[in-house]
């Protein structure tokens, strides 16, 4: 299959819902987006909306804190765990990742310290429904993640890693855990994985990132990260497997070096892809770690949009700032902008605006950016939206 660059735009931003007005409406959206992507990634930062929180409010009408946590952790619809990273996917994939808790049984830290007190910790649990490091109070520290935490912390940690608790619900930054026994849908919690051999868990998970992303290539990329064991011949196996058996259909793309790969029942959507699209220009702000810029390379490749996440740069090599978001608008990458949260005062602060080399910031954008701004700021509740780089 042949495509031109500007179709594989239009593809990508059409399935990832930010072509004209939001096609995801409601808890049901919802679940169709997450669905779609298999995944979407979780990340506590929370400047102006958590990362997960910003990639759904690009997409879903009508989505709210209340919305994600009644899926989340009422419902069960859906189930935080690690996939790329940590993530938040559908709670029916619970099976699928049994690898991941099998390995947090043989290699997390502090394990002679967790096995220790692990039985005294899943009866305490079971007893009291729910318990977070807090109400556990287990004596001593333990060497964990980053640095050294409570027992608590890291006894319950581990546990949920290895898949004996879930996260029963999330008082801000504080998890409490219930026994996954007990909240899990019945027949699912200790349902088997349900691949016999390594390859087919590793050929799963690249038919859910190319379905994350849109389209991939068959080369080195972050969007890989969480395929354990994956290296260049196997992954070079599962997708000439994966093509010879009619699941995925490379795509020539011109301008590329290299052929996209996409799903196979989405090639009508990309051939569709060719006409314009009548839907009206709208600005979409999209999260740091959405799936579509999981292949930071490719985006440019294809959009010729560069983005970095400078979150982690030290403040005098940032080339933009600490926290900032791509501005998606029609059918390109409009720039990045700067909002934060000022939770004193009730008031989302847009601190810069950034527009990509060549890009015409018109009134009718100006009017569009406005009109998301003010989204994102009823989300939190503020009460309004201030420029400070006009002040």
């Amino acid at each position: 299959m042949q495509a031109n660059l500007l179709q594989l735009r239009r593809f990508l931003f059409a399935r990832h819902g930010l072509l004209g007005a939001r096609r995801f409406r409601g808890p049901e959206g919802l679940m169709d987006y997450i669905r779609l992507c298999g995944c979407i990634q979780f990340d506590p930062v929370d400047v102006c909306g958590k990362s997960h929180e910003l990639a759904l409010l690009a997409r879903v009408e009508g989505f709210s804190h209340a919305m994600l946590e009644e899926l989340l952790y009422k419902q069960r619809r859906l189930i935080d765990f690690f996939d790329k990273n940590m993530c938040i996917m559908p709670v029916e994939d619970w099976p699928c990742l049994e690898h991941i808790r099998a390995w947090y049984r043989q290699n997390s830290r502090s394990m002679d310290k967790v096995e220790a007190v692990a039985e005294q910790v899943l009866k305490t649990v079971h007893e009291k429904g729910c318990v977070s490091a807090a109400e556990l109070g287990l004596e001593g520290r333990a060497d964990w993640y980053w640095s050294g935490s409570s027992l608590s912390r890291v006894a319950l940690e581990t546990l949920y890693f290895r898949g004996d608790l879930v996260i029963h619900h999330k008082s801000g930054s504080i998890k409490s855990y219930s026994l996954a026994s007990d909240l899990l849908p019945d027949g699912l919690w200790d349902a088997p994985c349900p691949f016999s051999a390594p390859t087919e868990r590793m050929t799963w998970q690249v038919l859910r990132r190319i379905g994350a992303v849109g389209a991939l290539w068959n080369r080195p990329s972050d969007a890989w990260l969480g395929v354990d064991g994956m290296k260049a011949p196997q992954r070079n196996e599962i997708f000439t497997a994966l093509e010879k058996g009619g699941r995925i259909l490379p795509v020539e793309v011109e301008g590329l070096s290299t052929p996209l790969y996409i799903k196979a029942e989405e090639a009508a959507q990309l051939a569709a892809a060719e006409k314009p699209s009548a839907a009206k220009k709208q600005v979409r702000l999209l999260a740091p770690l959405d799936c579509l810029m999981w292949d930071r390379r490719l985006i440019e490749a294809v959009f010729g949009f560069s983005y970095r996440w400078e979150i982690y740069t030290p403040a005098e090599k940032r080339q933009y700032s600490y926290y900032v978001l791509p501005v998606v608008y029609g059918e390109r990458f409009a720039g990045r902008i700067e909002p934060v949260l000022d939770r004193k005062s009730g008031v989302l602060r847009v601190r810069h605006f950034w527009p990509e080399e060549g890009f015409r910031d018109t009134p009718a954008f100006r009017r569009s950016l406005e009109t998301e701004l003010e989204r994102l700021a009823a989300f939190h509740g503020a009460r309004a939206v201030r420029w400070e780089e006009a002040e």
